[in-house]
């Protein structure tokens, strides 16, 4: 460990502490970004090593957590050894007293391995934490989830988005309908909808209060995204806030960037992003998978009936940019599975009042309209450069189910059959299940909460959900997963690859 001045004993009052743990996230396949926060300004000390016992580790000195970043901060270790489990750890110098330097804090994850040495490849997935008022209930657990996708050992976790509840705050109690009651944790942060960067900070620093979130965070490398209550519900950049008392503040553009801000200090994102402010990347993860993981929300047009004939600014989604990008690295990747990670699903309606909606479909089960266009115009591609072995990941409306599209079913018939699964919520409220467009011939094949359910169930009912993709190195075959609270796997499908 980087060492301390040997003739000075230092109170554990007056050492830098961490009190949100530490954390990683993938950035390719031997590029990772360590993350953690200091409680004062200090310099980030990183060691790590193979081998749990840091035989031989290496030093690297990371940068100052300063104001200006809440403390936050973050170190990419680079060059890495291939499918290994790396071993890490964090510490902080005080700026003030450089003699002051934290007890470390450790954590490890998985590099991708090589053609010539591959491993089989576990990634899981979910989304949608403390929202609809449940929070962190300490006589319940905590966030339990997390510890259930700890069990389950994933070499890499997407978080699909609405990481926080950014516009729901948590009161203390919640009655249940058997009249007890959920009892959250409640702080000032979380105490009304963020505006300001601070409020945005609490929102994050709250979720991160949890145990297990920290134990999960500190044994596997994360690929987070953002949907919409990261900033506000059904956000797009233009959004009318006149009407909404909840904002003093009035331009949905600026909470957004306030959000931004904070999303990209809280979450071990690759520091390039602070230079664009872009949530949208694909990270390499060895010969069997890489992952696209899409921003939905930056590059909207606005909410609408959705029905607009033709592709323009008002009816985009990932928008051209972020499409473009999408087609040249999916037609450039040479792994076996092409995971797409979105914020939204397709095929689900979202609703957004009054009569708009919030994804990809817009009700209309005829040819594609509006935000379909994109969506067609990326799948025709596909489906001419060859594009095999894609599958998509997505969260958002809290019930999990599996999806398969299928050019036979739809009005729109350019495209190779594909699955959409779905999953979460992490600790929220359960509802479902949407209806189902048409237009992209989708089979619901498995939906994980029976018909009837009432709306925003709490956790405790049972109905969260984590999906498992499971690639084997020897037939490069993909088993997909959808896990509940409890563990229990409630639908498999295992897809073989395609040349």
């Amino acid at each position: 460990m980087f060492g301390r001045a040997p003739a000075i004993v230092q109170s554990e009052a007056s050492l830098p502490s961490m009190p949100y743990g530490v954390a990683a996230g993938a950035a390719g396949p031997d590029r990772f970004v360590v993350w953690s926060r200091s409680d004062r300004p200090a310099r980030m000390l990183v060691e790590y090593a193979t081998t749990e016992s840091f035989t031989n580790a290496r030093r690297v000195t990371g940068p100052a957590a300063l104001e200006g970043s809440d403390f936050t901060a973050r170190t990419m270790l680079t060059g890495l050894p291939a499918g290994q489990r790396v071993f890490y750890r964090v510490s902080f110098q005080d700026l003030t007293d450089l003699r002051r330097i934290s007890h470390p804090e450790s954590g490890s994850f998985v590099t991708a391995s090589t053609a010539a040495a591959p491993r089989d490849v576990t990634i899981a997935w979910s989304a949608d934490t403390v929202g609809q008022g449940w929070g962190i209930n300490p006589d319940w657990g905590g966030l339990r989830l997390y510890e259930t996708m700890l069990n389950a050992a994933p070499d890499l976790f997407i978080n699909s988005g609405d990481t926080i509840y950014a516009d729901q705050p948590v009161v203390a109690e919640v009655k249940l309908d058997d009249g007890t009651f959920w009892k959250n944790v409640v702080t000032e942060a979380k105490s009304k909808a963020a505006q300001s960067v601070g409020d945005f900070r609490g929102a994050y620093q709250y979720n991160l209060a949890d145990a297990h979130m920290r134990r999960f965070n500190a044994a596997t490398a994360s690929i987070i995204q953002w949907d919409d209550h990261e900033v506000r519900d059904n956000w797009y950049p233009t959004r009318d806030l006149s009407a909404d008392t909840k904002y003093t503040l009035k331009s949905m553009a600026l909470i957004a960037e306030h959000a931004r801000q904070a999303f990209l200090e809280y979450n071990p994102v690759p520091a390039s992003a602070d230079e664009t402010g872009r949530v949208y990347r694909t990270v390499e993860f060895g010969p069997l998978v890489e992952v696209f993981a899409l921003d939905l929300r930056s590059y909207r047009g606005p909410n609408t009936e959705n029905r607009q004939p033709t592709l323009d600014e008002t009816s985009a989604f990932a928008g051209p940019v972020q499409i473009a990008w999408l087609k040249t690295h999916l037609a450039a990747s040479r792994a076996t599975w092409k995971v797409i990670a979105s914020d939204m699903p397709i095929g689900a309606v979202v609703p957004d009042a009054p009569s708009y909606f919030d994804a990809f479909a817009n009700g209309d089960d005829g040819p594609p309209l509006g935000r379909e266009l994109e969506l067609a115009d990326l799948l025709r591609f596909m489906k001419a450069r060859r594009i095999r072995n894609v599958v998509w990941v997505t969260a958002d409306i809290h019930y999990c189910a599996a999806h398969q599209y299928h050019p036979t079913r739809a009005k729109f018939t350019e495209f190779d059959p594909f699955w959409e699964f779905v999953a979460g919520p992490l600790n929220a409220g359960t509802f479902g299940p949407n209806k189902m467009d048409a237009t992209f011939g989708p089979e619901v094949v498995f939906t994980g909460i029976p018909p009837g359910l009432k709306g925003n169930r709490p956790p405790s009912d049972g109905f969260q959900f984590f999906g498992r993709m499971h690639v084997d190195r020897r037939t490069k075959a993909m088993t997909v997963t959808l896990h509940d609270l409890s563990g229990r796997a409630l639908f498999t499908k295992e897809l073989a690859p395609q040349t």
